[in-house]
């Protein structure tokens, strides 16, 4: 099973920061996202970068076991 770990909006949307989930590929595992944890998760899930092992993935990237699939959420921010 591949680790899905969310951070930010996309943490508080899931209501987690790590999950375990089966697949083949980054679409998999984003597919049972969604399907685990709502349309909430999946309006957020449509901004975000995803990460492969420390590296930028796309849907079709291939995942195995305990591969990490990372979701970052844009942020923002800076000096006032």
């Amino acid at each position: 099973m591949a680790i899905l770990r969310l951070f930010a909006s996309a943490r508080e949307a899931a209501g987690t920061g790590r999950e375990e989930i089966a697949g083949e590929t980054v679409a998999d595992v984003l597919d049972e996202a969604v399907e685990r944890f709502g349309e909430g998760f999946a309006e957020i899930l449509a901004t975000c970068r995803i990460w492969v092992d420390g590296e930028p993935g796309e849907r079709d990237t291939p995942v195995g076991e305990q591969v990490e699939v990372a979701v970052l959420p844009p942020v923002s921010g800076g000096y006032a």
